[in-house]
């Protein structure tokens, strides 16, 4: 069996966490893009406030931090600094071809303690919190890492 296949259940498990992630980590700019909208502001760039269809009448005021838009770009920047690892740290791992149920445990662990870690991003929870579900996606990625490289180490 090819192990870039979707017969293979481990490159189909990985396939399916890591589009999770991808389309998760996407959906963050749209989110960004509708709360730019919704109030109006938290541009970045000075040409975004030039008179255009979408913006009839441009403010100065609109280039002004918003917190309600910037916490969605924190998610973002939280998601663009740890998903790399992920799509490289599974798929190297499921190169080493473990056992399926590690496999799934671990990348929809991950997924799920990324998803858990934007809503309590999202709804504003403690940082200890957050913190404890990106500690959980952290350990994930040593693991599958650590995997990889005693099997790739002994070969």
């Amino acid at each position: 069996m090819d192990k870039l296949s979707f017969q293979n259940p481990l490159f189909q498990t990985y396939a399916i966490a890591a589009s999770i992630m991808i389309l998760k980590a996407v959906a963050m700019s749209w989110l960004t893009v509708a709360r730019m909208m919704q109030v109006n502001g938290g541009f970045r760039s000075p040409e975004d406030v030039k008179k255009t269809m979408l913006n009839p009448n441009p403010s100065a005021d609109q280039l002004a931090p918003n917190e309600y838009v910037d916490r969605i770009r924190r998610i973002q920047l939280n998601d663009l600094e740890n998903l790399p690892f992920f799509l490289v740290a599974g798929f190297l791992f499921i190169w080493t071809e473990p056992p399926l149920q590690l496999v799934q445990w671990l990348l929809y662990g991950y997924v799920v303690s990324r998803l858990l870690h934007f809503a309590a991003y999202f709804t504003a929870r403690t940082h200890d919190t957050r913190a404890i579900l990106w500690t959980i996606g952290s350990l994930i990625l040593i693991f599958m890492s650590c995997w990889t490289l005693v099997v790739a180490w002994q070969q």
